[in-house]
């Protein structure tokens, strides 16, 4: 979590006891925020069932340098960057039908 200590910092971003609170600019030029739970990992979740759970230092990263985008493509675009592979991260390459029987 020194990590995510680290980008709050970096980034000027508030957090409360459970949450990283990050603002986004909206489509009007309002401020809204988005509320992050502080977890060692985050879960996205996409439609063919499949999954990958994302450290919160890289989602809090790809939200704040990409706020327009989706979550996930935020993400491939910042692994994108470093030159990894975010099926690298897989947990589990079952999906979550799978798993759920």
């Amino acid at each position: 979590m020194e990590s995510v200590k680290e980008l709050i910092k970096t980034y000027g971003l508030q957090e409360d006891i459970e949450y990283v609170i990050i603002p986004m600019p909206d489509k009007d030029g309002k401020q809204r925020r988005c509320f992050i739970l502080k977890r060692d990992f985050i879960r996205v979740v996409y439609p063919d069932g499949q999954y990958i759970d994302y450290p919160l230092a890289d989602v809090i990263e790809a939200l704040v340098r990409f706020p327009d985008l989706l979550l996930s493509e935020a993400l491939s675009l910042t692994y994108k960057e470093r030159g990894i592979d975010p099926q690298q991260l897989k947990v589990s390459s079952e999906s979550l039908d799978k798993n759920s029987r």
